[in-house]
């Protein structure tokens, strides 16, 4: 699966502390290689198309589309404000 990342994905995740971009990539890793892996708990985002979200820590999500065999990464940050705005 080939891994696109938006403009918006890749300033949040600067944004990111050190550690929390070492959960990150872990889980994306894992949702490269497995997305049905248990840690990542993905699910689709309600009231959005075809948009989903993955855990990457207790208090980091990230937001991704499928499209094809390209999983496009949207936003990453806290819960709550990833929600808001996936």
């Amino acid at each position: 699966m080939k891994l696109a990342r938006t403009d918006r994905f890749k300033k949040a995740y600067k944004k990111l502390t050190d550690e929390e971009k070492k959960a990150a990539d872990k889980a994306l890793s894992f949702l490269v290689n497995n997305l049905g892996h248990p840690s990542l708990q993905v699910r689709k985002i309600e009231g959005t198309r075809g948009i989903w979200e993955a855990r990457a820590s207790k208090s980091i999500r990230l937001s991704f589309e499928l499209r094809d065999n390209t999983l496009i990464l949207r936003n990453i940050g806290d819960h709550d404000k990833v929600l808001k705005n996936p």
